[in-house]
């Protein structure tokens, strides 16, 4: 009886591993294809449609929307705010990032605070807050106005307006990694006899590259597509402050359908291009490390 007991133990011990096997991989394949039926839904639809509907009248219709001047000053306005944002925010992050994981100083939670800000506000309020500063009844308007300069619904208003939405990118990239990798390296460098700069370039930053061209990239995406911060200080003056994505707006609310979703291709196509940027520097990164 006892033999006969344990033999069946053995057996249902031999059966089992091969059940909860098969259950995992059912429940693996499960959630598999919800994952893919939702990525189906809600991204790659609405992007198929995009392109369907920018190649609606044929590819001479689609290359005729990017002749247009107002579409072409709406391209090159958002190209030369990420092309100045960008190396901005990346200087403020590296240097935010340096003084928030390498040393101790008062007011540092409140300037971690402050680096989240955009985060957690809307970017309609961010751009209402440059029009109440700069606008023409705002707190520096009078001045500004004496002086002749223009900042809301003008370029450097939709400059500010951009880094201040995505200023955080590059620091938030770039914290945690420095606290990750220590201050040891550093220290083994000033006893060295390394200065402050020479022991950034030289030790610092090579450490963290990757983890700063990552930031950059995130920072590029979001700056390209900023909507609601731009909106408002834009003044949504045709072929001179749209953007990109104001560009859209403006020809879909006209029903010119093919050259709104030609425009929004373009910067579909820009931020996969962003996006593969991305992918090949992750995966540099692991292999260098």
């Amino acid at each position: 009886m006892a033999t006969v007991l344990s033999r069946g133990v053995l057996a249902g011990d031999a059966v089992r591993p091969g059940q909860h096997t098969l259950l995992d991989a059912v429940v693996r394949w499960l959630f598999i294809a919800l994952s893919l039926t939702f990525l189906a839904a809600v991204l790659l639809a609405p992007l198929a449609t995009v392109f369907a509907m920018a190649l609606a009248k044929g590819i001479a219709a689609y290359l005729r929307t990017f002749a247009d001047p107002d579409t072409a000053a709406a391209i090159r306005l958002t190209l030369i705010t990420v092309a100045v944002v960008v190396p901005l925010n990346t200087v403020f992050g590296l240097a935010a990032a340096w003084a928030i994981a390498k040393f101790e100083f008062r007011g540092k939670s409140i300037l971690i605070t402050l680096i989240d800000l955009p985060l957690a506000i809307s970017p309609v309020i961010a751009g209402m807050v440059f029009v109440l500063l700069f606008g023409l009844h705002g707190w520096f308007g009078t001045w500004l106005r004496e002086h002749e300069v223009s900042i809301v619904f003008a370029l450097p208003g939709i400059m500010l307006a951009t880094m201040f939405v995505t200023f955080p990118y590059v620091a938030r990239e770039l914290i945690p990694l420095m606290q990750q990798l220590g201050n040891d390296e550093e220290e083994a460098a000033i006893t060295l006899g390394a200065g402050g700069w020479m022991t950034f370039f030289r030790v610092t930053l090579p450490k963290v590259r990757w983890g700063l061209v990552y930031g950059m990239v995130l920072c590029n995406a979001r700056a390209m597509g900023e909507f609601g911060a731009v909106s408002v200080v834009s003044g949504h003056i045709r072929g001179l402050t749209n953007t990109m994505p104001l560009h859209i707006e403006i020809l879909y609310n006209e029903y010119n359908f093919v050259g709104a979703f030609a425009v929004a291709s373009l910067l579909t196509l820009l931020a996969a291009v962003t996006l593969i940027v991305k992918t090949l520097v992750e995966r540099t990164g692991y292999r260098r490390r």
